[in-house]
């Protein structure tokens, strides 16, 4: 088939791009943060190879993704970790202030990234594969163009958490939000959470305030011992 010449081709991919634009801005957050701590020229190796690696492993992903959602506690594992980066990620800066930054912490925080964008596009790649219609060279033009968007996010998300130092307060919230989501995402939880939807928002909220709160707490006693 000739695909440029085909209008539904350039549909497929406006509408594989727009939902990556959606769906990618909690994924600039993980990286953001993941990345922060290291300096300016690491910095831009752990955003570029953490997100290429990313987008490849969503395009893996999609072939399992609806599969994978059919599993119990698939998802309540997924949340949990989801909760432990954000937690981890809130933490690990004052810990890192002074200590050597090489090859280890950028791989570290590739490795942070990878994790992290895998749990989260459980749900995201479903909505892509959609768009896609089963066209695999559509899927991946159309996530190979949103890395630019996705690196261009982070890199802004990193310049305004060194302005503003409370964006990684609400950053690693955020991620506490996605991890309770996704644990009330899971198949064992569904017809519990369907009969009373009011626990899906309880669950992003108590994770987003675990994840600040022990955050924020942990901090607090690290500068403690530090003195």
């Amino acid at each position: 088939m000739d695909y440029v010449n085909h209008p539904d081709f350039w549909i497929g991919l406006v509408k594989i791009i727009w939902i990556n634009i959606i769906l990618s801005g909690d994924n600039a957050v993980v990286i953001a943060l993941a990345a922060r701590s290291l300096p300016p020229e690491q910095q831009r190796k752990a955003i570029m190879f953490g997100s290429g690696a990313a987008v490849v492993l969503r395009i893996l992903l999609t072939v399992v993704a609806a599969k994978l959602l059919e599993l119990s506690f698939l998802q309540i594992v997924g949340g949990c970790l989801l909760l432990w980066i954000g937690l981890q990620l809130l933490t690990s800066h004052d810990e890192e202030e002074g200590a050597g930054k090489g090859t280890g912490t950028m791989m570290a925080a590739i490795r942070t990234i990878l994790i992290a964008d895998l749990v989260m596009s459980l749900d995201n790649v479903i909505a892509v594969a959609a768009a896609a219609g089963g066209n695999m060279l559509l899927l991946i033009l159309g996530l190979a163009i949103s890395i630019p968007l996705v690196i261009f996010g982070s890199t802004l998300m990193i310049k305004l958490m060194e302005r503003f130092p409370v964006i990684v307060i609400l950053g690693a919230g955020l991620i506490g939000w996605v991890g309770g989501e996704t644990i009330m995402n899971d198949k064992l939880l569904h017809g519990f959470v369907t009969a009373n939807p009011a626990l899906h928002y309880l669950a992003a909220a108590a994770g987003a305030a675990l994840v600040v709160g022990l955050g924020l707490w942990l901090q607090k006693r690290n500068t403690a011992s530090a003195h």
